[in-house]
């Protein structure tokens, strides 16, 4: 049973794009990672991904990152978890994260 999802919904799952040295080599395998909302589902990142990107995606894979300790001074405190995805692309697609001015 998949639930009806509009496309500012859509939008709001996809939070950001992470860009790291790791991240950057799997852009050459034609591999995205993204931070996505922590309720999202694969079907729905699928279609997010899909809809705001204009491609077609091959497969996901989505791990939820877990809270770490983080201290400033004597304060101690939690950075927020959240949920990462990877998305590998068919081979005709890419995504231009890096757009030129």
């Amino acid at each position: 049973m998949t639930k009806i999802i509009s496309e500012r919904q859509l939008i709001e799952l996809i939070k950001y794009p992470i860009i790291t040295d790791k991240t950057t080599k799997l852009i050459e395998e034609n591999q995205y990672c993204f931070a996505v909302s922590r309720r999202a589902n694969k079907p729905d990142i699928k279609k997010a991904i899909e809809y705001i990107f204009n491609v077609s995606i091959k497969n996901i894979n989505s791990l939820n990152i877990p809270p770490k300790k983080r201290r400033v001074g004597k304060f101690i405190g939690n950075k927020t978890s959240y949920k990462k995805v990877i998305v590998k692309l068919h081979e005709e697609y890419t995504i231009n994260l890096f757009p030129e001015n």
